[in-house]
């Protein structure tokens, strides 16, 4: 059986974060909702309690047995979770004057394995409203900052261990540090959880999912679908059915060049021109939401037909990844909000004759080009930069015509080629333009234009979670916008987006 490690999620924004990291480490992690934990599976060597929103002093707090976990696995608390096993055990909680949040300086104050090779004093992060002001019986402080005495705090005679900040984060820069402690000298962790591992294990449960049922994947020419289909491949062979449709949203050239590029693969692919049919559902429609939607059903109600063209389609394969599933609902069934519906999460119908396979849901980006690379698949496609499924619909303000898309297109071509040509496409994670929804004023020949104005957007990111803008040279950044007012007709300003993610998103809507 394979070695688990647990993560019981209370809610808290880094769950996926705390997985994430684990992943890094090379063991194999398991995120389930605190609603749904009532026993410990065999499997499992360790166990972490996740942060979360609430208050451990309301009535309604989210908790858990922590008997069916102590004493029987290593047990690592972040947060509310530290909060959670002070209040339940004897410890005293309660609402801080000053929330803590950000950086803050720990100190060590007692010796214990979870620290060890720590420096005494290094940069954490803190993001609580409670704090703990009393410890349980049987527990001592490891760990304090210039604000909270109880920091950190171990229990006798248990392999317990409590953290008030989050380890998981790369503003605690002892973090990976303190999870490795935990995972492989507490825990006793392998750290055989690898690209190759992932591809046996998903496969093997892809064959046991499916069986001998047919599956259409619905390919979109980028890493995440294309992985996902060669997994598919991998478990059910000639059972598998890809297509790719043009919604009419796809950059430009983009139908054709990625028809091209699957020629090589070895996978049964059709294209469908569907583009007429997503800009008629489309008309009139501003609200990004209601797009978002729109294309979902859409993209459904496509495939659905196409699939009464084959005998026996039981499936829908689709490329979906973590920060799909993060955005759009809950990724554990736990609170959460949602930030925006993708096309292929929250933009699915409620009702659909075929059955949803996923085989990536669980990976972030970097962790999918890894898998991909370790199934032998092109690099000029592992590495193309994220396209998002509802294409340019989502990169246009307001509504969504033919002549807004052309613009883009145009617009897109240049400012991607030029990356390409100055050898900064491989600087960036992602990158793509933006049709703003108002005109601005400008002058070309004498006269005066009152034309459209697009957004560069280029950023800097491993996961998608998070996003930093990239510091292109001006120079370049001079050269392309000429090059767009010169070339594309409708537009007279290019301006350039320097917000992160967060508090933005990478796309605009």
């Amino acid at each position: 059986m394979k070695e688990v490690l647990l993560i019981i999620d209370f809610g808290s924004q880094y769950t996926q974060l705390i997985a994430r990291r684990v992943r890094e480490l090379n063991v194999c992690s398991e995120i389930i909702p605190f609603d749904k934990f009532k026993s410990l599976p065999t499997h499992v060597k360790g166990v972490i309690l996740s942060g979360g929103p609430a208050s451990v002093n309301n009535i309604d707090a989210p908790t858990i047995d922590l008997s069916l976990i102590r004493k029987h696995v290593p047990l690592l608390a972040l947060c509310y979770g530290a909060q959670l096993i002070a209040s339940k055990i004897g410890g005293h909680v309660e609402t801080s004057n000053n929330r803590e949040y950000g950086r803050s300086t720990l100190s060590l104050v007692h010796e214990n394995n979870l620290f060890n090779s720590v420096s005494k004093k290094s940069q954490v992060w803190m993001s609580h409203a409670d704090t703990i002001l009393e410890l349980p019986q049987d527990a001592y402080i490891i760990a304090s900052t210039d604000d909270v005495n109880i920091a950190a705090f171990s229990i006798n005679n248990e392999n317990t261990f409590a953290l008030q900040f989050h380890p998981e984060v790369y503003h605690t820069t002892c973090g990976k540090l303190i999870l490795s402690n935990f995972l492989i000298n507490i825990c006793d962790f392998h750290q055989n959880w690898t690209s190759d591992s992932f591809i046996t294990s998903t496969v093997e449960k892809l064959k046991n999912e499916v069986g001998s049922q047919k599956v259409l994947m619905a390919l979109s020419g980028g890493v995440d679908s294309t992985v996902a289909a060669v997994l598919l491949h991998k478990a059910i062979g000639n059972n598998l059915f890809c297509v790719f449709v043009d919604n009419g949203l796809l950059r430009k050239n983009e139908y054709q060049d990625v028809l091209k590029a699957y020629e090589h693969i070895g996978l049964n692919i059709r294209g469908v021109d569907a583009s007429l049919e997503f800009l008629k559902n489309l008309s009139n429609i501003v609200d990004p939401e209601k797009k978002r939607k729109i294309i979902g059903s859409t993209f459904i109600n496509i495939f659905e037909s196409v699939s009464q063209e084959y005998s026996g389609i039981k499936f829908l394969g689709q490329g979906t990844i973590y920060p799909d599933v993060i955005e759009s609902i809950s990724g554990t069934g736990g609170p959460s909000e949602t930030i925006k519906s993708h096309h292929n999460v929250g933009g699915l119908p409620e009702k659909m004759d075929l059955q949803i396979v996923e085989p990536l849901k669980k990976l972030f980006k970097d962790e999918v080009r890894r898998v991909g690379l370790a199934l032998g698949i092109d690099p000029a496609i592992i590495n193309r930069h994220p396209f998002p499924g509802p294409g340019l619909a989502i990169r246009i303000m307001g509504e969504v015509n033919s002549d807004k898309i052309a613009i883009l297109q145009d617009v897109d071509f240049i400012f991607i080629k030029y990356l390409k040509e100055h050898n900064l496409y491989h600087d960036v994670w992602q990158a793509g333009a933006i049709l703003l929804g108002d005109n601005s004023v400008g002058v070309m020949g004498d006269g005066r234009t009152y034309e459209k104005v697009v957004a560069l957007r280029a950023v800097a990111s491993t996961d998608g979670m998070t996003a930093d803008w990239v510091h292109l040279p001006h120079d370049f950044l001079a050269k392309v916008s000429n090059e767009i007012i010169n070339k594309v007709k409708g537009v007279n300003r290019v301006v350039y987006d320097i917000s992160s993610k967060p508090p933005a998103t990478i796309e605009w809507e």
